[in-house]
């Protein structure tokens, strides 16, 4: 009896072993295609995640190319721009002069006072018996050249009064952004509250905003009434800003920070330089205080150069050269920052 139960059991260990084999046996091309597949998809799988990687960075790329390119197109587009302006900067007509210098006066009101102070210094020299070609000289310089210098000492005079404030409304302008407030309403604020002549050219952007010009645009135009390249930065920023995007915060305190050092720049520039202007005050100070040191001591030994032909010719010769070298000293201790 229990030979006959070990029988039947070894009988249905071999038969589960049979059919497991038989099972195996047709089933071993299922399982290997299944696993084939699943390596195929595993690969598949890293193959896709390899494209989409590389597309990012490919895209990416891309991204990165389009925005340095645009800020080379509009850098380009600046350039030429500011090649245009500079000519007004440096030598522009006499109309933009006295809208720079601040003053409101035409063209017409200005070419009258000028000949009524020609007419006046002429006036006055023959008040005093002064030569005829003299006040016919003091005609020329009364009518042309004080007015034309007055109007350039106060545009010079103004441009300093800008670079004073600017900096700080700038800073003004970098803490309303990062408060929150858009730059149209930071720059209102500046046209109402800061100090002149910073007040009026802010004020003449938001005008420009009034009527239809954009924040770029308005900003651009600041160097037609202020001559100098502190506001040509400022409209520089700005117009990459809006065409390629970035921190405009962060792009403006880096501005005022330029600002501030090209004025520290400056101020050590004019100290180290002082000892040679000092020199050149007193080298160029020399020749008439000694003439009217003589004229005083023994005016019998001065008088022929002011009353015979020849020492005329030698006055004119010697303030040719007084004016060459004084030119030349101050050319080289004139620099610019």
């Amino acid at each position: 009896m229990f030979g006959l139960r070990l029988g039947t059991l070894g009988f249905i260990v071999l038969a589960a072993i049979s059919a497991g084999g038989i099972a195996y046996v047709f089933l071993f091309n299922s399982i290997s295609s299944e696993k084939t597949v699943n390596r195929r998809l595993e690969v598949v799988k890293k193959g896709e995640a390899d494209r989409q990687s590389a597309r990012a960075v490919r895209e990416r790329t891309n991204e990165a190319a389009r925005r340095r390119k645009t800020i080379q197109d509009t850098l380009h587009e600046l350039e030429q721009k500011q090649k245009n302006q500079d000519r007004n900067v440096t030598n522009p007509p006499l109309k933009v002069k006295l809208k720079q210098a601040g003053m409101e006066v035409s063209l017409q009101k200005f070419y009258i006072l000028s000949g009524v102070t020609g007419f006046l210094l002429a006036f006055i020299l023959l008040l005093f018996g002064a030569h005829p070609l003299v006040v016919l000289a003091s005609v020329v310089v009364g009518a042309v050249g004080l007015p034309r210098w007055f109007v350039n000492y106060m545009r010079k005079r103004r441009v300093t009064a800008f670079l004073e404030e600017f900096p700080n409304a700038l800073d003004v302008i970098v803490r309303a952004i990062r408060s929150g407030l858009p730059f149209n309403d930071a720059v209102r604020m500046i046209a109402a509250e800061a100090r002149e002549p910073v007040r009026t050219e802010f004020r003449r952007i938001v005008e420009a905003q009034q009527i239809g010009l954009s924040s770029a645009e308005a900003t651009a135009r600041m160097t037609e009434t202020m001559p100098c390249p502190e506001a040509n930065f400022f409209g520089i920023v700005i117009q990459i800003q809006s065409q390629s995007g970035g921190n405009l915060s962060e792009a403006l305190g880096n501005l005022s920070r330029v600002l501030r050092n090209r004025k520290k720049m400056k101020a050590r520039i004019q100290a180290l330089s002082m000892e040679a202007k000092a020199s050149a005050f007193i080298i160029g100070s020399l020749p008439p205080l000694v003439a009217t040191i003589v004229f005083v001591i023994s005016p019998d030994y001065i008088m022929p150069l002011f009353t015979t032909s020849t020492g005329h010719f030698l006055l004119l010769i010697s303030a040719f050269w007084m004016g060459l070298g004084i030119f030349i000293m101050r050319q080289m201790i004139n620099f610019e920052v």
